[in-house]
């Protein structure tokens, strides 16, 4: 079964979280992409839809989550290298994250976490292959 993922996370100020995801080397979907909304794209079948706090409640009938005071997800992406964490973890802070956890290595994984603008958590991780399946 094919299938494309969409993680909807509301968003205070769109062109400021547009910005910032950019910084880090992600690209945005121009075709979905508007005053509301930003289509953040990580693979060709999974994206995260950054919503305008209103508009995110349309779909939702809630108020938004108050990131300061709780947790509301924690995206995980794994990444192709441990480099590759490192260069985004590292980007993270100079675009206005805030860290998250210290580094951490629990073979075969490695992980950076921070907050985005908004606070929602971002764990960034990768597998050494050679060590998967030792669990």
């Amino acid at each position: 079964m094919s299938t494309k993922s969409f993680v909807n996370l509301p968003v205070k100020d769109l062109r400021a979280s547009i910005a910032f995801f950019t910084a880090l080397g992600f690209r945005f979907d121009p075709d979905f992409t508007d005053d509301n909304a930003g289509c953040l794209v990580l693979t060709d079948d999974s994206y995260v839809m950054l919503l305008v706090e209103a508009y995110f409640t349309r779909f939702t009938g809630k108020a938004v989550a108050d990131t300061a005071g709780s947790s509301e997800v924690i995206v995980a992406l794994g990444l192709d290298s441990r480099a590759d964490v490192d260069r985004v973890a590292d980007a993270a802070p100079a675009a206005g994250a805030r860290p998250a956890a210290q580094a951490a290595e629990q073979s075969p994984m490695y992980t950076r976490s921070f907050y985005d603008l908004d606070g929602h958590q971002w764990e960034l991780f990768s597998l050494d292959s050679a060590g998967a399946g030792q669990g």
